[in-house]
């Protein structure tokens, strides 16, 4: 997809004057999109939401900046989407931190049904730098449309100077064609602390968000003064039109999966490594039944004698095979039968694919805690069998570009765009297992699970320990497409590894026992303070169960 960068010519001789910031770049993949296998309606450019339809670009023209406060204090930009192809409209403008590459995008309308679209009848000047002790690109003016009777704004104009903007600058959008906005990253502001007053400007998304949710997100921002509003002054769009037919084929999956696969790099100390779910079960891996546990029953290389359906009600569990030998051997993993297990489904109104990418682990390793300058081993603490994790691709249904992905991180996790990502062999994304803990990270290094110096060690390094995800990975579920079939083991709705009968507090004793006294209180507070997935003292339920099955992720 083709961007560019245009900048006033009144902006030159300031640009000189000042260094030279990351937006000032614009972002591109390091490899060309490839020619995507041919569908109905993916990849093609526009999407109907039903009387409305939309085109995304990514190519802007610059109207006003600040290059204080803000992230890192380098300010933040403000756009107009540029140009805008024939027969469609400006929905709102554009506007992202100065600290970071250009990268983004905005969607443009194009009215489909004879009154999808109207012009504002009037503008409210919501904010202006007038009166800004800040260094800035001349003045900066932000612009509410006052939409017609039944219709809603999902954007702003900005100005560069203090004369309302012509009504035929941008379109209001009909309410049956919109729905319920909220913010998502904070972009700019002159609130330093909370972000909370002042004036803010924030990125926007739909409040409801998952596989059968409607809500499409325009790529706008909302501006405000003081504390946040509820319900938002602007609106996000609405996919009226859910036929799904911008969704991926099984062909187009393929191509996607092959375009942008992680590379997952495993700690050289790893002890503990993906396999396959069929070679856990083909290795001894055991299902248990409460009340009968003398008796656990071998599971079938698919998984079909699991129950299926139900709920996690701890009426079964799986465990390791009983030998000490197979034991052993079945917790160190193989990595050479370990497979990517994709779960692809709409999201935002079916103008994006979301490819989840899982990966099984038999067994999560002890956990380590560093304690100011105390690297300490938490005994048993974090160990538990069973060990799903997965990192999710999330691309554009309008180009096939991948936009952002998700690194799932314990019982949380972290969204990053494409922008700030390592990438290695073309599109492939780089992302890094966590030693013992799996979870995965965008980059190398140690991140602490903590605060002040204190809490579980994630150490994240390169090694000779690679999974190429996209070199063996199986399609297990894709509810839009008819000839997916998910397999037994999906549907297994309890839990992956038994409860493990240690305690807790006598493992965390052990560990102050080693610590000066001044550092056991923080210690103990830090470590109650974690989620119980962290400390591990249960296996965790299959991917199918998690809400981010049918929702978004955290």
């Amino acid at each position: 997809m083709g961007s560019c960068l245009c900048l006033p010519s009144s902006s030159t001789d300031l640009s000189k004057k000042r260094e030279v910031l990351p937006i000032s770049t614009m972002f591109k993949l390091p490899s060309p999109l490839p020619t995507w296998p041919q569908g109905e309606g993916f990849s093609s450019g526009t999407i109907n939401l039903g009387g409305l339809e939309v085109c995304q670009i990514s190519t802007f023209t610059k109207v006003w900046a600040t290059h204080e406060e803000g992230a890192d204090n380098k300010g933040a930009t403000f756009f107009e989407p540029s140009p805008i192809p024939a027969g469609f409209f400006m929905l709102g403008c554009y506007s992202q931190p100065n600290n970071k590459p250009l990268f983004g995008w905005i969607l443009a309308g194009k009215d489909d049904s004879d009154g999808a679209l109207k012009m504002p009848v009037d503008y409210t000047l919501v904010w202006s730098s007038e009166s800004m002790n800040i260094k800035q690109d001349g003045n900066g003016y932000i612009w509410l449309p006052t939409p017609p009777d039944g219709y809603r704004a999902v954007g702003h104009v900005v100005t560069s100077s203090p004369e309302k903007p012509p009504l035929n600058k941008i379109r209001c959008v009909r309410s049956d064609l919109t729905d319920q906005s909220e913010h998502d990253m904070w972009i700019w502001g002159t609130d330093k602390v909370s972000n909370t007053s002042g004036f803010n400007v924030y990125g926007m998304r739909p409040t409801i968000r998952g596989t059968q949710a409607l809500g499409v997100c325009v790529g706008t921002f909302i501006a405000q003064v003081g504390g946040d509003a509820s319900p938002l002054s602007l609106a996000c769009l609405r996919n009226n039109n859910f036929n799904l037919s911008s969704m991926p084929n099984l062909s187009q999956i393929e191509a996607l999966v092959k375009a942008y696969s992680p590379w997952i790099y495993l700690h050289p100390d790893e002890q503990y490594l993906p396999s396959s779910v069929s070679w856990f079960f083909n290795n001894g891996a055991l299902l248990v039944k409460k009340g009968d546990e003398s008796k656990p029953i071998p599971i079938d290389p698919t998984g079909s004698n699991l129950p299926q359906g139900g709920s996690n009600d701890g009426t079964y569990w799986l465990d390791l095979p009983a030998d000490e030998g197979a034991k052993e051997k079945v917790k160190k993993g193989d990595l050479q039968s370990s497979s990517a297990y994709l779960h692809v489904k709409p999201m935002l109104g079916a103008t994006f694919t979301d490819i989840a990418m899982w990966v099984f682990y038999p067994f999560n390793g002890p956990a380590k805690a560093k304690v100011e300058f105390i690297n300490v081993s938490l005994g048993k603490i974090g160990e538990h069998v069973g060990d799903w994790e997965h990192v999710t691709l999330r691309i554009s249904n309008f180009t096939g570009e991948l936009w952002r992905v998700y690194f799932s991180e314990h019982s949380g996790g972290t969204w990053l765009n494409a922008s700030e990502l390592e990438f290695q062999g073309g599109n492939k994304v780089v992302t890094y297992a966590s030693l013992h803990g799996h979870a995965f990270y965008p980059q190398p290094g140690l991140v602490l699970q903590g605060n002040s110096g204190i809490g579980i060690r994630n150490d994240t390094a390169k090694s000779k320990m690679i999974m190429d995800t996209g070199a063996r990975f199986v399609l297990v579920s894709a509810e839009y497409l008819d000839v997916v079939v998910e397999p037994p083991w999906l549907n297994y709705a309890r839990k992956w590894g038994p409860k493990i009968s240690y305690d807790i507090a006598a493992e965390l004793k052990k560990v102050e026992n080693l610590l000066p006294g001044k550092l056991k209180s923080a210690f103990e507070s830090i470590i109650k303070s974690l989620p119980n997935e962290v400390l591990g003292e249960e296996g965790p339920t299959g991917p199918k169960m998690k809400n981010n099955w049918s929702g978004d992720e955290a």
